[in-house]
């Protein structure tokens, strides 16, 4: 299990998919929210909006809510977040980002601090680990979309620089400023994806052992639960074996 993807890097336990639904909704309304008030409140005119739209659906977001979402926005309602990027360190010296969007700096400061404190991690300063990853553009479609082959050739043709396929998902790497491009163009190919956003992909993986693994996947539930907590990525591989001892 690779720590690099949104969602399904926290999904490692039988009914945590349901458990977090209503969490992962608060998450995408938010997104949705600040994608609308940076630009205009219309997915056809706002390509970081219509990436939000189009991930919201893919969770099943029922469209009453994304319009909601759209319309605080365009009404000026609702707080006002601020992006903010946290890095630091889990168990076993794996490096994580945590990004949020926030009504309130102190309290979310305070959250992940506490969160890596208690989980066998230490929160470092900005830039302490996202040296070791490249921004890039990261766009996700299930499995069922097409085999690795199809996929790696759409991706190819759309101007996708890297393909990784397995049992789950397809996740396409862009290069960070084509992101919009690509997903675009892959849309009109393999339909809408399950999700497209900037990621931090890490240039070197961290293999945990069953001692530490416990330990981080307790962190990153934490921050992921955490309302603020948009996304949270990692460097860390945890082998099926290791996984299946965890439960």
């Amino acid at each position: 299990m690779a720590g690099h993807s949104k969602f399904k890097n926290i999904m490692h336990r039988k009914g945590a998919q349901d458990k977090k639904r209503s969490s992962m909704f608060s998450k995408l309304s938010r997104e949705i929210t600040v994608a609308a008030k940076m630009g205009l409140p219309d997915p056809d005119m706002n390509p970081r909006l219509r990436l939000a739209v189009n991930a919201a659906k893919a969770q099943s977001m029922p469209k009453d809510n994304i319009q909601r979402a759209i319309d605080k926005a365009s009404k000026g309602e609702g707080e006002n977040y601020e992006e903010v990027r946290y890095e630091g360190y889990g168990p076993g010296g794996v490096a994580i980002i945590v990004e949020a969007l926030t009504d309130n700096r102190n309290r979310t400061a305070t959250n992940v601090r506490t969160a890596f404190s208690k989980n066998g991690g230490n929160l470092g300063a900005s830039g302490a680990v996202s040296h070791g990853f490249d921004r890039m553009g990261l766009i996700t479609y299930p499995a069922g979309a097409g085999d690795a082959d199809a996929i790696f050739e759409a991706a190819l043709e759309a101007g996708a620089e890297d393909v990784s396929s397995n049992e789950d998902e397809h996740e396409i790497w862009t290069a960070m400023d084509a992101l919009h491009e690509v997903a675009k163009a892959l849309e009109s190919n393999l339909g809408p994806a399950d999700g497209a956003k900037l990621a931090w992909k890490p240039q070197t993986s961290v293999d945990v052992d069953e001692s530490n693994a416990a330990t981080l996947m307790k962190l990153v539930d934490t921050l992921e639960d955490d309302d603020d907590v948009q996304t949270v990525w990692g460097n860390y591989d945890v082998s099926d074996e290791v996984m299946e001892k965890l439960g």
